[in-house]
């Protein structure tokens, strides 16, 4: 596409490639690399376009996301990471910090997905969307950490954030 995008591509393989020898073993240095590749396809993607800027925000909302769901998922692998020696955020620091942590990071986000509203960016029907369908599901997530913390419910979760993120497309999409 251009030189951008070589770049961009680039640097995400290297960032995986250095992921998958040494980061994914770090407390929260692998959840950050893959949110930020993650994030980074946004970014990617609106380069193809020609107008790169317009994937900062996707990009900014899909790390966030990405970030929570990382943790989430650290924590319904408990037993396979402490088996291969993985230093993840629950197995260092223990569930609570890792709920504590996944609670800031959504509180932050849904708080974030507001501000393209409010600064003219988005329409109402992106805050319509946004609010009913991403932000309500983050703040579930959230009292199902606290309140319900069985491991099922981890995988459920996860689940639920996969669909999520469609729906948080479909708000970017339609309310642009």
């Amino acid at each position: 596409i251009n030189g951008f995008a070589v770049l961009l591509a680039l640097g995400n393989s290297f960032l995986l490639i250095v992921y998958s020898a040494i980061l994914k073993r770090k407390v929260l240095w692998g959840n950050i690399a893959v949110s930020l590749v993650t994030g980074l396809a946004f970014i990617y993607g609106a380069n193809a376009t020609g107008h790169w800027s317009y994937g900062i925000i996707p990009a900014i909302f899909a790390f966030l996301f990405h970030f929570g769901r990382e943790i989430i998922k650290d924590l319904e692998d408990v037993k396979g990471d402490a088996a291969a020696n993985a230093a993840t955020l629950p197995i260092r620091y223990g569930n609570r910090v890792a709920y504590a942590a996944v609670t800031a990071i959504y509180i932050v986000l849904a708080i974030v997905t507001i501000v393209p509203y409010l600064a003219g960016i988005y329409n109402v029907v992106y805050i319509i969307i946004v609010t009913l369908g991403v932000d309500a599901l983050l703040l579930l997530v959230i009292g199902v950490l606290w309140l319900q913390q069985e491991k099922a419910n981890l995988g459920a979760l996860s689940v639920a954030l996969k669909i999520d993120m469609l729906i948080g497309l479909a708000a970017i999409y339609l309310g642009r």
